[in-house]
């Protein structure tokens, strides 16, 4: 691994280590205190760091542009929502010791199959990487093999998730219908609403983005690495020289559908909530803005550009929230004419991958 990739490393380890200090050791009447709120707004930015590693990985590194990974992520966090549902048991509304309280007020009588497993953390943790890498795994089987590609590949993978955001809004899916899933208690019987229970969530995002670096730059590195890169940039005269184009292409699509369902899975339990916008064609197309920002095909400057451009969306809503979508649709612009390498583009090519 090369310096830029251990001192981003560094920095998201040196980011675990103070931000739950600061929260949990340092009294609240000092300057040095971070808020609840800071920690999860942090742990969030992380979450969505994980995702534009996920995004460049197949973007970047393998030159299939996804607008529907909005759909793995929103599934790793249904998985975990699912989890979290079960385990508020008679502490709901309507004290059903089964039922999640919007089954019981659309008159369910009992817990649909699928749902079965999820009061067992480790089965809801199997299923935030299986959901998310079967459906890549089946849709990737289709379209890889019937040598989709491009512009087509692009708008058929958004299709994909505006669908899934159309069928999660019916409420007879079993999945909470338009209000999703909220009001979660706890997680492996700790409060979801304790300040070491955030810290935990905050080091567990940490410790993810942290391994989807290093997962990513060992296939960017390895041998396979080198095959998806001569896909990305020549895809025929990769497949006339033997290779099975298609399988490489699956196997990436499906190893970063897993990391974006993990992201997803994290996500949830720090903003308290899961619902079908987050299935939304436009979450995706975001995802790709950040990986363009901050650098495609780096890695690095993608995990920067996802907590710059969303360090700046939060300040922006609260500030001038009429003119964020202008703001980001211009950024998205400027870089693409001045910098087409993103913000990494200006540094050492060492310190950027």
């Amino acid at each position: 691994m090369n310096r830029g990739g251990l001192l981003f490393l560094s920095v998201v380890a040196a980011v675990a280590v103070v931000v739950p200090v600061l929260n949990l050791a340092v009294p609240p009447t000092s300057s040095l205190h971070l808020s609840a709120y800071t920690v999860t707004l942090v742990g969030k930015y992380l979450c969505y760091a994980t995702l534009a590693l996920a995004v460049d990985l197949v973007w970047g590194y393998c030159g299939i542009l996804s607008l529907g990974h909005a759909a793995f992520f929103a599934l790793g966090g249904y998985a975990m929502g699912m989890y979290l549902m079960r385990q508020i048991g008679q502490r709901g509304v309507y004290g059903h010791p089964v039922l999640p309280d919007f089954m019981v007020f659309l008159n369910w009588t009992e817990l649909p199959w699928f749902w079965h497993g999820f009061d067992r953390l480790w089965f809801a943790l199997m299923m935030v990487v299986a959901a998310p890498a079967f459906l890549a795994f089946v849709f990737g089987w289709l379209a890889f093999r019937s040598r989709v590609t491009g512009v087509y590949l692009s708008i058929i993978t958004q299709a994909l998730t505006y669908a899934l955001m159309l069928a999660f809004f019916r409420n007879d899916m079993g999945f909470g219908g338009n209000n999703g899933f909220t009001d979660f208690k706890d997680i492996a019987g700790f409060g979801l609403q304790r300040d070491t229970t955030r810290a935990v969530l905050f080091v567990a995002s940490a410790a993810a983005l942290a391994a989807s670096y290093w997962v990513c730059r060992a296939i960017a590195d390895s041998r396979a690495g080198r095959v998806i890169h001569a896909i990305r940039d020549a895809e025929n005269r990769a497949r006339f020289l033997g290779y099975r184009v298609e399988s490489y292409k699956l196997w990436v699509f499906v190893v970063s559908a897993a990391m974006a369902g993990v992201a997803g899975a994290l996500y949830v339990p720090q903003v308290g909530i899961i619902n079908p916008g987050e299935f939304a064609p436009i979450n995706s197309i975001e995802a790709v803005i950040w990986v363009a920002v901050g650098g495609r095909g780096t890695l690095v400057g993608a995990a920067a550009g996802a907590v710059m451009v969303n360090y700046a969306k939060t300040y922006f809503t609260g500030a001038l929230p009429e003119i964020w979508l202008y703001a980001l649709g211009g950024l998205f612009v400027l870089v693409t004419l001045f910098l087409p390498r993103g913000l990494a583009g200006l540094m050492p090519s060492a310190a950027r991958k």
